[in-house]
């Protein structure tokens, strides 16, 4: 029986387990969008993952959501992870860039030069962002033109040759969690009548030329996508999610991604099992659980209906998570209050395993 533990060919990059890092927001980012020293700490302090994801990185100025978040879309940028990527190659890791274009999460005190979030549609999210200034209410985004929605696409593909070019062994398309990606494929947050919306096939057409222009341009081995089907987070409404993401899957199917990786929600296991039977490559699934996704939660490996498990709040908390799950713990708690900030570790106190 395979287990979490076991080796795992990922469309030719080596892994050592079947355990994943899951990408999550840091917002401690360096001047300019950078990665800083303590980056370079974080992620190779997490090396032992078999995968680690990063934390969304924009594509573009307009990309960003949130404050003191990093970017892979200037020259000092990709230097700046290089040193990142550098490091978790040294300690045995591999890691992949996500790709988060925000959409309508953010505000214009984010953005320069008179910017204001884009979207598929000019529709409201609900709540506020938290911003430099503090929390304000999200704002009308602009509606994407035609040509624009074009140039975003290409945005995604030179945040992944500039990925490539860092060091990445890949890179994760965020589809997922209310952002632009899936804003394009909510019915709530699209409605568009022209080729990029109006229908489940129309859209879902921005989330699969996506994939397919980073595929071509880095190849289809280095390029994942993540998907939440059915999630509410950020506003979005998906009542009936199983036929655009069974449109969805059955178009990338034939491209021979690295991964598709469901970020499960409410209700939502019958489809992860139909998506299973329907893609072909590695599933990785980051578990719905009442909390953070747990320790036992690996069963879905022993199960078969993931290839690989991602773990959020648990890895931060645990940095040398492998060992402690194959020991069976103990496991530090997970503290919110150090996710967040310039000096982000995700834990207050971190004992050896052992100590």
């Amino acid at each position: 029986m395979t287990t979490v533990f076991d080796p795992i060919d990922l469309s030719g990059t080596q892994l050592a387990n079947r355990i994943a890092m899951a990408p999550m927001t840091r917002s401690r980012a360096g001047e300019g969008g950078t990665a800083t020293d303590l980056t370079v700490e974080y992620y190779a302090q997490r090396a032992s993952a078999g995968l680690i994801i990063t934390e969304g990185i924009q594509p573009s100025v307009v990309g960003q959501g949130y404050p003191f978040t990093p970017g892979l879309h200037s020259a000092e940028q990709v230097a700046s992870w290089r040193r990142v990527t550098e490091a978790v190659h040294a300690a045995g890791g591999r890691i992949f860039a996500q790709i988060m274009h925000a959409g309508r999460i953010g505000h214009p005190v984010l953005l320069p030069d008179g910017l204001t979030p884009v979207s598929a549609s000019p529709v409201s999210a609900p709540g506020q962002v938290h911003t430099h200034v503090g929390p304000k209410d999200f704002v009308e985004p602009r509606e994407l033109t035609g040509d624009e929605v074009r140039q975003t696409v290409a945005d995604f593909v030179s945040a992944a040759r500039n990925a490539v070019d860092a060091g990445f062994d890949g890179v994760e398309l965020h589809g997922a969690n209310g952002y632009l990606i899936h804003q394009f494929l909510a019915p709530n947050t699209n409605l568009r009548t022209d080729e990029w919306g109006g229908s489940d096939e129309a859209r879902i057409r921005f989330a699969v030329e996506v994939v397919r222009a980073v595929a071509a341009e880095i190849g289809a081995a280095r390029t994942g996508l993540r998907i939440s089907p059915g999630n509410p987070y950020n506003g979005i409404d998906e009542p009936a999610p199983d036929a655009v993401y069974t449109a969805l899957v059955r178009e990338i199917e034939p491209l021979g991604l690295a991964y598709l990786h469901i970020m499960e929600a409410v209700d939502i296991r019958e489809l992860t099992l139909a998506l299973r039977k329907q893609f072909s490559g590695t599933l990785v699934v980051n578990v719905l659980t009442d909390g953070p996704t747990g320790p036992d939660d690996h069963s879905v490996i022993d199960d078969g209906i993931a290839d690989i498990i991602s773990y959020g709040a648990l890895f931060l908390a645990n940095p040398d998570l492998p060992a402690r799950l194959k020991a069976g713990g103990p496991f530090n708690t997970p503290d919110p209050s150090t996710f967040f900030g310039g000096d982000a570790k995700g834990y207050v106190d971190y004992p050896a395993l052992g100590a």
